[in-house]
């Protein structure tokens, strides 16, 4: 009901006989205190109940506000969640393919490496038989040297009795060729 009915039903009440001298009313009095009333209920209005809807409403908002902002949030927290997830994969495939290039190249450094000191080895025993050969063959010229030395030598004395100039010449010639041709 609206505040100009409730006055009207008022001020009926009041006019009927019967209350009014029942109750001792006086309309004067009853009018006063309804327009005190009134006052009261727009300064209450003004200053109380406006301010606190309006609070209530403004609350409202800012929980709505909130509601929908913490619904964002836990949006992207999933979608960031699915990020991270993807980006630690293909992290974990990077980190996979590297160590697989790393023990391809550490694979390959100790092949070639294997086959470097095998190269090594092998033009070290090359040398090494080179260097055999040339001893030997030194050895062996040093050797037919002397042998042709002693043969002389063994030859002179044997012969140096019985021999002529010559004939020694001749026997030291052969020997000679003979001991090259070894």
């Amino acid at each position: 009901m609206s505040l100009p009915l409730i006055l009207a039903a008022a001020v009926e009440q009041a006019a009927q006989p019967g209350i009014v001298e029942k109750f001792g009313l006086e309309l004067k009095y009853v009018v006063w205190q309804v327009v005190s009333f009134l006052i009261v209920l727009g300064v209450l209005y003004k200053f109380g109940i406006k301010p606190v809807t309006a609070t209530m409403e403004e609350r409202n908002k800012k929980i709505e506000s909130g509601i929908k902002h913490a619904e964002e949030m836990q949006a992207k927290l999933a979608a960031a969640h699915q990020e991270s997830a993807a980006l630690i994969k293909k992290a974990n495939a990077e980190a996979t393919k590297i160590v697989e290039d790393a023990r391809k190249t550490a694979k390959d450094y100790a092949d070639r490496q294997t086959q470097e000191a095998a190269a090594k080895a092998n033009d070290l025993l090359s040398k090494a038989q080179q260097a055999i050969e040339l001893e030997h063959k030194k050895m062996l010229a040093d050797a037919r040297t002397e042998i042709a030395r002693l043969v002389v030598a063994t030859t002179e004395r044997v012969l140096a009795k019985k021999l002529t100039d010559a004939d020694r010449a001749a026997y030291n010639e052969t020997a000679a060729k003979e001991l090259s041709g070894v």
